[in-house]
């Protein structure tokens, strides 16, 4: 049995980076919402309590019964967490005359304290709080402050309980990844032993398990998630796992060929299924996002369907869902008020009568890649870029046909290319070229043209919540402008999108 963490959900815009450095510590840890408790049972080492856009002053803030958790397990209250502890426990929170945002130092801390071993003494830490803790019932003890808070740090005399009002997992808390191991390890007594190898070796077994001889299908994308999805399953079950790649049309120039070719050197068992002519005529004439996505999402189940059924007695679908899709199809204010419907959870259509499973699911996406890394998968196909289920559909703004994916194609071609020439595509978390439903004018030669305008987007990030545009070199953009609109006929005109996420999103449909 792992051994974990809770982390409970307040509606923290930090929760899942809390997630990612627990994890980085080597410990599995799980998010939930506050109002879902899990189950807890033998295997829960701590509990971490998250910040939340809520005040404890409110009305309708958030509440858990935080007497019955602290009796059983150590618990770290992290901003509001620890707000909501001393305000529950007999303290007093209120308005800041000091609103503190940013960063801010330590000058006082107590090094006996487990919590704060091998944590300078002017530690650097971030805070993010209109509240603040003024004061504490007797059976607290202040182990840290800053110049404008007093009570930065927490612990409840004789218990494992703490509370911080800074943030440590964020970088700019320059001590926080010792403080959060300092917690994981010192307080609850984790071993530190959830790894990439631990995590195949366990999943490995529990497959084969929970599997035994039956057919599984799996449907793969040429992406990281079902890649090594299909990898882990083939280690379980072998020649039982059928692995069905489909060409929707909307793929990148030759994908289909190349993934294809990928997965032969993988030992997998793969079908490819040809399906342009069917997805392609049922998108004619449709120009709303909503309507390609929903359009596509029902031919793949078609067309996927159709070559299940040619796997005599299959009884599993496999997906590459991992663990951001599972969180973000929860919300902390209920199961009614989903915060991003996504197209691996919730469930499969009635005619398709297959148990699903989802090897991945508690998985974020750097880890998934580390898992394929250890499974022997070729860096080329770990380190491709995140690439949209619908394809090119949403990266064409207008109605799909098969000369504006072909004009794309091109131009998306020459661009990825670009990218891995100059060491930028490994810089990069995801690029793509965008055909605009707009024409522009423009001189070749001496005659006037009037044609297609393609825009560029790149943009850095860590897992794709938040992102800012890549600061791509003039140079290149030139190279990149110059050769699409020489090669591809049909381009007079190429931009560059220099927005971030938020407020906008990677991809425009």
């Amino acid at each position: 049995m792992v051994e974990k963490i809770i982390i409970l959900d307040f509606g923290s815009q930090y929760t899942q980076l809390i997630a990612r450095r627990v994890r980085e510590l080597n410990v599995y840890c799980e998010i939930h919402p506050y109002n879902h408790l899990p189950e807890f049972d033998s295997t829960v080492k701590g509990i971490i309590l998250s910040g939340s856009p809520y005040s404890v002053r409110q009305e309708d803030a958030p509440q858990i019964d935080i007497v019955l958790l602290q009796e059983k397990y150590p618990v770290l209250g992290v901003c509001y967490g620890a707000q909501y502890i001393a305000h529950v426990l007999g303290g007093e929170v209120k308005a800041s005359s000091t609103r503190e945002y940013g960063r801010a130092n330590l000058n006082y801390l107590n090094h006996e304290n487990p919590l704060l071993k091998h944590i300078s003494s002017s530690s650097q830490v971030w805070m993010s709080h209109g509240d603040t803790i003024a004061a504490v019932a007797d059976d607290f003890e202040i182990i840290a402050s800053t110049d404008t808070v007093k009570i930065a740090a927490y612990q409840i005399k004789n218990t494992n309980t703490y509370g911080i009002q800074f943030h440590p997992e964020v970088t700019h808390s320059t001590d926080g990844k010792t403080l959060l191991e300092n917690f994981l390890v010192s307080v609850c007594g984790c071993s530190q032993d959830w790894t990439s190898d631990a995590f195949i070796e366990a999943t490995v077994a529990e497959l084969k398990q929970k599997l035994g001889h039956d057919k599984i299908v799996l449907g793969l994308s040429g992406g990281v998630d079902s890649s090594v999805a299909a990898v882990l399953l083939h280690q379980a079950i072998g020649k039982n796992l059928y692995c069905i790649f489909v060409d929707n049309g909307l793929l990148r120039k030759n994908e289909f060929e190349q993934v294809l070719d990928s997965y032969k050197h993988l030992g997998l068992n793969v079908r490819g299924v040809d399906a342009k002519d069917r997805f392609l005529s049922q998108l004619a004439g449709i120009k709303d996002p909503e309507q390609k996505r929903k359009t596509i999402g029902r031919v793949f189940i078609e067309v996927f369907d159709d070559a299940a059924h040619e796997v005599q007695d299959v009884k599993w679908l496999a997906q590459g869902t991992i663990y951001p899709d599972v969180i973000e199809s929860v919300s902390v204010k209920g199961p009614s008020a989903t915060i991003k419907s996504h197209h691996n959870v919730g469930g499969l259509p009635d005619f398709m009568k297959l148990k699903v499973v989802e090897p991945l699911n508690t998985l974020f996406k750097d880890e998934v890649r580390r898992v394929g890394k250890a499974l022997g998968m070729d860096a080329t196909l770990l380190g491709r870029h995140p690439f949209p289920g619908p394809g090119l559909a949403i990266r064409i703004l207008d109605d799909i046909t098969p000369e504006k994916v072909t004009l794309l194609q091109e131009a998306d071609a020459i661009y990825i290319n670009h990218l891995k020439l100059s060491g930028w595509y490994d810089r990069v978390w995801q690029a793509g070229a965008i055909f605009l439903p707009v024409q522009s004018v423009g001189v070749m030669g001496d005659e006037r043209t009037y044609e297609h305008v393609i825009c560029l987007r790149a943009v850095s990030s860590v897992d794709g919540m938040t992102a800012d545009w890549s600061h791509l070199p003039y140079d290149l953009l030139a190279k990149i402008s110059n050769e699409i609109i020489n090669n591809v006929k049909g381009i007079n005109r190429v931009v560059y999108d220099i927005s971030s996420k938020p407020p906008a999103t990677i991809e425009w449909e």
